[in-house]
């Protein structure tokens, strides 16, 4: 009987032990690969494209929008805008949402992770255990007389039960692991991309934050002119070159608690948003218990309003620059949204400039005369014909 047990000892003992150890170092070596790297260059690069390509085929898509802007009405305008900011909102929202899945996984990820590393640990310190219980008496036995009795034998085997089924449990929680970081490595790449389209939406928009601090707020506006807008003036005067990107500041500064307009600065300040500003204060008082985000949508309202104000301020001083090349000789003063024209003889023309004017094709309306001498003249109808001449002149720079 004891020659069978040692024949059995000697030929199945070292096995299992040997199959162990070479278990464990396969599990302790996987968990030091490369598995549980971070991405790949080439997955990376393969992002970079992808990115690219999506970037490429944005731009294509607002500019061929962007082309057609000229032909939109103030209200399609405030609508086309509207339906950018709607979609900018839902980007935002799924890029909040996919932020919070991340954080989840990779919270779970590192819980599971070192659990996973205590475990090993203790199978380790296991089979130093059942090795030096085991083994070593086995090979100091060789001296004398071997005996094992039946009771170690059982717990020999109890212990083995007890790895194999740490092994399988460790298994599980690698494969566990292995599906965590699939999706981690999956929305990260999701993150990613999302992120980029927003950066390429908020760069398309014209607004970007660059500073909140306590209760002043400075926003960066860029304006896209309509590349028809730009081409017609440059056509008409070879040497007037505008540009077809305009920079601006905003400063605004809000009320305690809330976003009520307290005071607005743009910079630089070439652009007269006084009227807007009023009216947006206007409206603060008329509806002083409105809800946050309907405040926040009036501040966005107020941002459109002055987006369009310089849009449509540039149009008209690059159309007067225009005219300036011509016989006649023109101003235009922002602040009274009217252009004065200085003509022969000393007389002074002021003709106001209708809303939307030059995006719509709506008319210019003459206010009055004024004579530069000190004397008055009278102002015959021959006179009042050059005045409307010149008026159809401004008018026809406009359409043509």
């Amino acid at each position: 009987m004891e020659e069978r047990v040692e024949t059995l000892q000697s030929s199945e003992r070292p096995l299992d032990f040997e199959t162990f150890r070479s278990r464990v170092r396969e599990l302790s070596n996987y968990r030091r690969s490369d598995d549980f790297s971070e991405t790949s260059p080439l997955d990376s690069e393969k992002l970079l494209e992808e990115c690219v390509i999506h970037l490429e085929s944005k731009i294509k898509q607002i500019t061929s929008e962007f082309s057609d802007l000229s032909c939109l009405g103030p209200d399609d305008l405030e609508a086309y805008l509207e339906h950018m900011k709607e979609k900018l909102k839902m980007v935002e929202a799924e890029n909040v949402k996919i932020s919070e899945e991340i954080e989840d996984l990779t919270r779970t990820y590192m819980e599971d992770s070192a659990r996973f590393e205590s475990d090993l640990e203790g199978l380790n310190d296991s089979l130093e255990v059942i090795e030096s219980q085991g083994i070593d008496k086995l090979h100091t036995g060789a001296c004398g007389e071997i005996s094992i009795s039946e009771e170690y034998q059982e717990c020999l085997k109890s212990a083995h039960e007890n790895c194999n089924f740490e092994i399988l449990e460790l298994d599980h929680q690698i494969e566990k692991s292995k599906v965590t970081l699939s999706s981690l490595k999956d929305l990260d790449y999701i993150f990613r991309r999302v992120e980029a389209i927003e950066q390429i939406e908020d760069a398309l928009t014209g607004v970007k934050v660059i500073e909140f601090e306590g209760n002043c707020i400075r926003l960066s506006i860029r304006i896209f002119l309509p590349a028809t807008e730009v081409l017609r003036c440059q056509q008409k005067v070879e040497d007037i070159t505008e540009p077809s990107v305009l920079d601006h500041e905003l400063l605004i500064e809000v009320m305690d608690g809330s976003m009520e307009l307290k005071n607005v600065e743009i910079f630089p300040s070439d652009v007269f948003i006084g009227e807007i500003v009023d009216a947006a204060k206007s409206f603060w008082e008329f509806f002083p218990s409105l809800s946050t985000p309907k405040l926040r949508s009036s501040l966005e309202w107020f941002v459109r309003k002055v987006q369009d104000r310089i849009l449509l301020c540039t149009l008209r001083q690059s159309l007067v620059k225009v005219a300036n090349k011509s016989r006649h000789s023109f101003e235009y003063s922002d602040r009274d949204e009217t252009i004065t024209a200085h003509m022969v003889g000393g007389i002074d023309a002021f003709i106001k400039v209708s809303q939307g004017w030059p995006v719509t094709n709506s008319a210019l309306k003459l206010m009055s005369l004024k004579s530069s001498e000190n004397h008055s003249k009278e102002i015959s109808l021959r006179f009042l014909c050059k005045v409307e001449e010149l008026i159809s002149t401004l008018e026809d720079f406009n359409r043509s």
